[in-house]
């Protein structure tokens, strides 16, 4: 199933979308507009807008709230994607030159607080106090997910738990935050806003992990392991597993090689076959699923529609993609 079909009932949505969005970006500083320009025409796959717009469709009637939800969301998104940059000293996003790695530092990380701004802003102006508060929530969450990974791979001590509480804040309340600003965009009641914020957490955690098996070579076209989240000192599920089921001398040279050879491509070689033979891609593919599964039960509630295909077809989508 293509994004483009998945799109067909919000398809005129998505296309009067992409012009707010476009102009909620501009300012009257030069430089700042030769940025965001450049950010507009390397757009990603705008999966983030559409959980927003399929999720109010299924909750009731799109209204002017929701483009403000779903402009909100990407404004914040992108900022996000911009300091990760900075964060993560990446030279490329998707497929690109990064703005870190056109205008420096200083440049991306003052672009990524405009984005983040207007955002808010956006939703003073148009006195979105519901939304704004989700959105909030999120940021606070993420910024606290993506310390708490740093902390932790420091010590290299993430045990599941932990990574799980990371990549619920890092990663999953974005997600959580699209579906419940697009329940909250139609006047839902606060029990199904709750409920499609639950629902997007459940998808963001699956996303999450198929993310960390793409690092071992699971589920994109190539079939190459990258181990760039080894590099980077990453804990990934399948790696925590197989530390897991590690003796001690194993989980030291796991340790060892993840701490002082991250660089040498033998040893993350070496690494990435041992948590394969551990069977760390298996559970990761298993909690996948569950956390896949668990979120579909919380769509039976809702009436069928056309809205309500698609955005099981996005769920599915997002879990079966190829990169």
């Amino acid at each position: 199933m293509s994004l483009d079909k998945i799109q067909i009932p919000i398809a005129s949505e998505m296309a009067a979308f992409e012009v707010k969005f476009k102009g909620s970006m501009k300012s009257n500083v030069a430089l700042l507009d030769t940025v965001t320009r450049y950010i507009v025409k390397r757009k990603g796959k705008q999966m983030r807008p559409m959980f927003v717009f399929l999720a109010a469709k299924v909750c009731g009637k799109i209204q002017e709230s929701t483009y403000t939800a779903a402009t909100l969301i990407e404004l914040l998104h992108t900022a996000t994607l911009v300091h990760d940059d900075v964060v993560d000293e990446a030279n490329y996003r998707r497929g690109f030159f990064s703005i870190n790695a056109l205008w420096k530092n200083k440049i991306a990380v003052l672009v990524g607080d405009f984005l983040l701004s207007r955002g808010l802003l956006l939703a003073i102006e148009k006195k979105e106090h519901a939304l704004l508060e989700i959105v909030s929530k999120a940021v606070k969450e993420m910024s606290e997910g993506e310390l708490l990974q740093i902390e932790k791979a420091r010590r290299l001590d993430i045990k599941e738990d932990v990574y799980f509480q990371i990549i619920r804040q890092k990663t999953a309340s974005l997600i959580a935050s699209c579906c419940s600003c697009g329940a909250s965009s139609v006047k839902s009641k606060e029990e199904t806003v709750e409920k499609m914020w639950a629902f997007g957490e459940k998808i963001g955690i699956a996303f999450q992990i198929k993310d960390d098996l793409f690092d071992f070579g699971f589920g994109d076209k190539i079939g190459k392991p990258t181990g760039i989240d080894i590099k980077e000192k990453k804990m990934t599920l399948p790696l925590i597993y197989a530390l897991n089921q590690s003796t001690f001398m194993e989980k030291r040279r796991i340790i060892n090689t993840i701490k002082n050879h991250n660089e040498d491509k033998e040893r993350v070689a070496e690494l990435i076959d041992y948590v394969i033979k551990s069977g760390g891609i298996e559970y990761a593919a298993q909690k996948m699923e569950k956390y896949k599964s668990e979120a579909l039960v919380l769509l039976d509630d809702f009436i069928d529609s056309e809205a309500k295909t698609s955005l099981i077809d996005l769920v599915e989508y997002s879990i079966n993609r190829q990169k």
